[in-house]
């Protein structure tokens, strides 16, 4: 031996070596590669449900947008529909005051036209009673001139005597 190099110490190290690599490969390393991979399966579920969840909230955004735009038109409808029965009820009430002031108006005609032959009757029955009146004074002077005591008399005179 040259240079003091024991060949036998460097085997029994290599193989020292060897046994303490795979004593420490099935002691250390293999049990934290496992752990190792089933953590990272554990953050890829996580990372998957997330996702998953990101979509389902998504969709579910998506749905009530929807439904937020499909309450916003049924409420135009019924806004629309709303004005359109509330013209049809102001329509309505005209066309009633309409009627109404119709009938007043005829029952006004009616009325006006009651009144009007109850004045003429009543007109009627004054001239008659001043024709019967003045007939009467005609009757009291007869040595006048008719007609000319009837003027007198209807403009509230007293009759003339003849001259």
């Amino acid at each position: 031996m040259p240079l003091n190099i024991d060949w036998q110490q460097i085997l029994l190290h290599w193989m020292n070596l060897a046994i303490l690599t795979g004593g420490l490969y099935f002691i250390l390393y293999k049990p934290v590669k496992q752990f190792m991979n089933k953590r990272e399966e554990y953050y890829r579920e996580l990372d998957r449900q997330a996702e998953d969840k990101l979509a389902r909230a998504e969709r579910v955004q998506a749905e009530y947008q929807a439904k937020l735009d499909g309450a916003e038109e049924e409420i135009r409808e019924a806004r629309a529909q709303a004005q359109q029965s509330a013209q049809q009820s102001v329509q309505e009430q005209l066309a009633q005051a309409k009627d109404q002031a119709e009938q007043i108006v005829a029952h006004a005609r009616v009325e006006a036209e009651h009144n009007r032959d109850q004045i003429i009757k009543q007109s009627q029955r004054e001239l008659k009673d001043l024709a019967a009146r003045a007939a009467k004074k005609l009757a009291a002077h007869p040595e006048a001139d008719p007609f000319e005591q009837f003027l007198t008399l209807a403009e509230g005179g007293k009759p003339h005597e003849n001259r």
